[in-house]
């Protein structure tokens, strides 16, 4: 029996939480404080509006209308597998992607573990500094929590599709929101948090450039997991009587709400404490800890905050390591030696610690793995499916979408490769 979400509602907790993620509120504040804003938020709304819903609905249209996750997709909608390439490197990238992912899930869940046990109280940004550093630098305790983010992503997965992924989302997904608007109130009662706001909603287009449209387009991609298969299994599971269209929009504008809330939790909380938005990468880590140490209720500001990037990173692991899981499945469904759901979710498992230690232990694979799957599998695999879907499935169509896809969508997503391979710097 062919594995399904049980309810349309089901579905949309699932792919919003799998596009859900560390990228929404950990890079989207970031990118928006360096490109100035509010400028960037406008483009970035309307890169949603026609890149990343069209990009949804071609990666839906595939699952659904094969009925089969990355690995039979494309072989069955073309009836043969000269596009058999793109399922593996579908595969391949959301391969890449756990063995970092997990790594920093294991980060988000120390840091949980450390709200908890008071080992925050008093300290400054020069001392989260130095935590982070020492934290990072232990291997085996990073390895340790990864592991921990690996076993609870398996024991959702062990269960059938309605019985594991769908339930669990119903619950995190909710809870997600739940956490972050506690946090929006908790940071809106701060001294000087209308700053924050007017930095995050205000336009200032002198700061406007081609980098920031650029910008704007990869994190759109990025955010909504777009390239690694994802979204093509989760259309699979898809019941017969949901819209694919109506479900893409209703993902993105969730996924869209909780990058907004994001900046909203942090542009307010960073103004109020006179830190610079532009801090990077580090400002999750780093700089908002010390700042929620400096707020009301220090303790419980921490213990949201960090359950709150626990629960994002987990909806992602569950969509990333389920690509694996349908792809095995699928793959071995015709030999002599099947796989059930349970053989695969232990490969998959011990997969992914294999990769784990690798990003651990040996020096460059973590940044390498980041750049290889964000700037050149994750747009090319997007460019490849666009393809498909606009130049076969649908070539002699003559809609806005069907040309969107055919012709625009490919030339922003080749602009995105090509920044990021340094060409346009």
């Amino acid at each position: 029996m062919k594995p399904s979400f049980a309810t349309k509602l089901g579905l949309i907790m699932a792919t919003a939480g799998s596009a859900v993620g560390l990228g929404n509120i950990w890079k989207f504040p970031y990118i928006a404080g360096e490109n100035g804003g509010g400028a960037f938020l406008i483009i970035y709304l309307a890169c949603v509006l026609l890149f990343g819903v069209p990009l949804l609905m071609t990666e839906f249209i595939i699952g659904k209308r094969s009925g089969k996750s990355a690995y039979g997709a494309f072989q069955t909608l073309r009836g043969n597998r000269r596009w058999q390439w793109l399922s593996w490197s579908c595969l391949i990238t959301a391969l890449i992607i756990t063995g970092f992912y997990f790594v920093v899930t294991g980060w988000c869940f120390h840091y949980l573990v450390s709200a908890l046990s008071h080992a925050f109280a008093g300290l400054d940004t020069a001392s989260f500094s130095e935590h982070f550093s020492a934290f990072v630098n232990n291997r085996s305790g990073s390895l340790a929590y990864a592991i921990l983010a690996v076993v609870l992503t398996a024991a959702v997965l062990w269960f059938d599709v309605n019985k594991g992924i769908e339930r669990i989302s119903k619950i995190l997904m909710p809870l997600l929101l739940i956490i972050m608007l506690a946090m929006v109130v908790h940071v809106l009662l701060l001294p000087s948090s209308m700053t924050g706001l007017r930095f995050f909603f205000h336009a200032d287009f002198t700061k406007f450039s081609p980098q920031t449209v650029l910008a704007a387009l990869g994190q759109c991609f990025f955010s909504l997991s777009i390239g690694v298969g994802a979204v093509i299994t989760y259309g699979a599971y898809m019941p017969d009587n949901q819209n694919f269209k109506t479900s893409s929009i209703q993902v993105a504008l969730l996924d869209t709400l909780v990058a907004v809330l994001a900046g909203v939790i942090i542009f307010p909380a960073v103004f109020a404490f006179g830190v610079d938005p532009a801090e990077g990468p580090q400002l999750v880590f780093v700089v908002l800890p010390a700042i929620l140490e400096q707020m009301p209720l220090p303790w419980l500001s921490s213990i949201l905050f960090f359950a709150l990037l626990c629960v994002a990173a987990l909806t992602s692991t569950i969509s990333l390591m389920e690509v694996a899981v349908a792809f095995l499945t699928e793959a071995t469904a015709g030999s002599k030696r099947p796989l059930n759901r349970h053989s695969a979710v232990l490969t998959v498992s011990g997969l992914a610690l294999l990769l784990i230690a690798l990003n651990v232990f040996v020096a460059g694979v973590f940044g390498w793995s980041d750049n290889l799957s964000a700037n050149l599998l994750m747009p090319l695999n997007a460019l490849a499916t666009a393809v498909f879907v606009g130049w076969f499935l649908m070539r002699k169509e003559r809609t806005v979408y069907a040309l969107l896809v055919r012709y625009i969508i490919p030339l922003a997503i080749l602009a995105i490769f090509l920044n990021g391979l340094g060409l346009f710097k």
